[in-house]
């Protein structure tokens, strides 16, 4: 059960209230950005705590990662950070949690879909509508209605002709309009029509890993998500199999896959949203040769007031697939006060604010020379602080690190055979090297 909602832009201003179950004192968004204050980036007694609010145009709460849930004297302060904005949910201490962080992901990724892009100026450019779906998804505390398809039969997404109607709607005291076609499963319609029937999936994996200085593997997995646009006529119930499901874990799916068919055959059995949604989201433990594409190795030497460095990047194995959008960001010590590097691809540039040094590679191609930066750094410590780690951004196309593959798709119900699209792609999730 949920009580309210408040969305809290990046200087822990309110741009959205929402409540279910009676009204919350506004103060308990003061409570909750004390307690985000606690886990600030920001210098020792650069600010206190009356600092509170918007410095100059800036805002004091930085990105670093916030515990999900909070606690105060009566509510856990459940909160999800996304797109700059922070979506907060005080609730009583025996509400499950988990429900809460499903629903504050739901309400986002709907709005995702309403808006194209979720900012601060996008939710007060469409505020009537942001509400109508937050009033139509919930009702006394408990989730109602959430499926996109649903939901646009009653609210309209925000073009400027149905904005006008919105408005004018809203001004005569109209109410939404009653849906048309609703079928007897909820997220999709009857009557659906397409000249030509075509089903696309996008399996994209990201590769979380942490390695450590000696090139030994910390910590390594995958998460993988299986997107699909469906643009099917009538009903069709679909079986989609996989060559290799077996090395698939830690699965959650979308309500119209049939669970029980997954748990005994490992295939996905479904009738299909019309449009774009998310058909799975899943886990994968990699070995340490299978999740490296490439091979990162800094070396720092520290000298007196300042350190010498190199970086080299090496391809390993992606399947013939070139990586592409190659970047390495490289943190100096908070007390470097200057740098000179050079590279033989790309380019470097260095940020003296955040101290931090973004190697911009662009595409490698197996069998071409390695990529390398090397420099030196001058610090106003006698000995700079160590234990540095370096952050690794990449993308490959049409290559799943994982090997997931879809192996067949078959379609019941419709006498049709659609066309069926398949894309792969890996990159990079929080991939860090340790110096």
């Amino acid at each position: 059960m949920i009580n309210s909602l408040f969305v809290i832009n990046p200087q822990g201003k309110i741009i959205v209230e929402k409540h279910w179950r009676g009204i919350l004192s506004r103060q308990i968004v003061d409570v909750f950005n004390d307690e985000r204050f606690k886990f600030m980036n920001s210098p020792p007694g650069s600010l206190n705590k009356d600092d509170l609010g918007v410095v100059g145009k800036e805002s004091i709460f930085t990105k670093q990662d916030i515990p999900p849930v909070l606690e105060s004297n009566k509510y856990w302060l459940l909160n999800v950070l996304r797109n700059d904005l922070t979506w907060l949910c005080p609730v009583d201490k025996e509400v499950d949690p988990m429900l809460v962080f499903e629903f504050l992901h739901r309400i986002i990724d709907v709005l995702t879909d309403y808006l194209g892009d979720i900012s601060e100026s996008s939710i007060r450019e469409n505020f009537v509508i942001v509400y109508q779906l937050l009033e139509e998804m919930m009702d006394y505390g408990y989730p109602l209605t959430t499926e996109p398809n649903a939901l646009k039969e009653i609210i309209m997404p925000p073009t400027m002709i149905n904005k006008v109607m919105t408005t004018v709607n809203a001004a005569a005291g109209v109410a939404p309009k009653v849906p048309q076609n609703m079928s007897n499963i909820p997220w999709r319609k009857a009557g659906v029509k397409y000249t030509q029937n075509e089903i696309y999936f996008d399996i994209i994996e990201e590769i979380d890993a942490t390695i450590s200085a000696n090139g030994t593997v910390v910590s390594c997995e995958a998460h993988g998500t299986v997107a699909a646009n469906s643009r099917l006529s009538g009903m069709p119930d679909l079986t989609l199999s996989f060559t290799n499901p077996r090395l698939i874990d830690d699965e959650s799916f979308h309500p119209c896959v049939r669970y029980r068919k997954w748990e005994s055959e490992k295939v996905l059995s479904f009738v299909p949203p019309d449009g774009h949604f998310k058909l799975m989201s899943y886990g994968v433990a990699l070995s340490s040769y299978q999740s490296m594409p490439l091979q990162i190795k800094p070396q720092i030497l520290f000298t007196k007031n300042g350190a010498k460095f190199d970086i080299s990047v090496l391809h390993r194995f992606s399947e013939g697939k070139p990586i592409e959008n190659v970047t390495i960001s490289l943190p100096m010590p908070t007390s470097t006060t200057s740098v000179s590097a050079t590279c033989n691809m790309g380019n470097y540039m260095y940020d003296p604010v955040t101290k931090i040094i973004t190697w911009e590679i662009g595409k490698i191609q197996q069998r071409e020379r390695a990529p390398m930066l090397s420099g030196t750094f001058n610090s106003s410590d006698v000995e700079p602080e160590i234990g540095l780690a370096v952050g690794v951004n990449f993308q490959i196309n049409m290559y799943s690190v994982s090997g997931l593959k879809v192996d067949s798709l078959r379609v019941f119900h419709e006498g049709y055979k659609p066309y069926k699209g398949v894309r792969s792609m890996t990159k990079a999730g929080k991939f860090q090297i340790r110096t």
